[in-house]
């Protein structure tokens, strides 16, 4: 076991307070696929590739994606204990492997926002009930759009009939797709379920209630219970597609952090979310929605979003857990 030192100017505790938000991330089937080395001047972030879903996540985009949420996360936590992050991307020879190197960039006061943002890391919670048919308004879906622009990203709001009903189909025909593929379903079942003691995957009490026929939009079953009667899904929800800029792990990692921020902002205004990942997961399927949205930017995740009652948080894993020693290589 690694134990934890002084960084960045924070005590140890800090420092575990720190990394315990960075762990509250969302990642998919709640895999939790990061890992951290703390030296005295600076946080690196490691992706945990032995948690890397081959058959869903085969090109390991949705982990980085992951790790970039938990990036965020670990900003947000920083700047609650006063410290400006600096954050360097993809640092290549500079550290071997990492998705990033966060150091201290002097002091900072915490604004009005980012207190706000921090005191959702614990809140947010994936949501994979049916949602109430009430309407995001405008100026909520407005505040999500700008939380994506602030972290170099894009959130595309699938507004028109005819586009809802393009993404509906890809969504549809990814989910297909994924359903003849026993590798994803074996990772599926692996991560869903009644798993004594687990610290990571979807425990039933966070699975929802089992898709049916009638629903509007496809979801994957978690191993949930049977809805009850009325319970269907909503018709209606806001669908959102993230997207990056550039087609590469950094713009992998910045739409990780646009996720989150988005996510955050969606629990500051009482607002639900979960994930219709398939189209994303599928290469040709995610080629298909990337010419949908025009060509230039790149389908990351799509979001579905809206009103819903709570639900209990996933199973985490013990910060130790997730340490690197600091002698210890780690393969790029």
């Amino acid at each position: 076991m690694t134990e934890l030192t002084a960084a960045l100017g924070l005590r140890p505790e800090q420092v575990e307070a720190v990394l315990t938000a960075a762990a509250l991330a969302p990642s998919v089937h709640n895999t939790q696929p990061w890992r951290f080395r703390v030296l005295p001047d600076r946080i690196e972030l490691y992706a945990d590739l032995e948690r890397k879903l081959a058959a869903t996540d085969p090109e390991a985009r949705e982990l980085r994606l992951s790790c970039g949420a938990a990036l965020f996360n670990l900003r947000m936590a920083l700047q609650g204990f006063g410290v400006r992050p600096l954050v360097t991307l993809v640092p290549g020879a500079e550290a071997p492997g990492a998705l990033a190197i966060v150091r201290r960039g002097g002091t900072l006061v915490p604004d009005e926002e980012m207190r706000a943002l921090l005191q959702a890391v614990p809140a947010r919670r994936t949501n994979r009930r049916p949602f109430h048919e009430a309407r995001v308004e405008v100026r909520q879906r407005r505040a999500l759009v700008r939380a994506a622009e602030r972290e170099r990203s894009w959130l595309h709001v699938v507004a028109t009939r005819e586009e809802r009903a393009r993404v509906k189909e890809l969504v549809q025909r990814a989910h297909r797709i994924q359903l003849d593929d026993t590798g994803v379903l074996a990772e599926l079942a692996a991560f869903t379920g009644h798993r004594p003691d687990a610290t990571d995957g979807i425990p039933p009490a966070s699975a929802g209630v089992r898709p049916e026929p009638q629903d509007e939009w496809t979801f994957r079953d978690f191993q949930a219970s049977d809805r009850l009667p009325g319970k269907d899904y909503e018709s209606d929800p806001l669908v959102v597609v993230l997207c990056s800029f550039y087609d590469s792990d950094l713009g992998e990692l910045q739409a990780g952090q646009a996720m989150q921020r988005v996510l955050l902002t969606a629990t500051t205004h009482g607002l639900s979310a979960s994930f219709m990942s398939q189209p994303v997961e599928v290469k040709s399927v995610r080629d298909e929605l990337r010419r949908a949205l025009g060509g230039m930017l790149v389908p990351q995740t799509v979001l579905r979003i809206g009103f819903s009652t709570p639900v209990p948080a996933t199973p985490r894993r013990a910060v130790s857990d997730l340490l690197i020693t600091p002698n210890h290589h780690v393969d790029a």
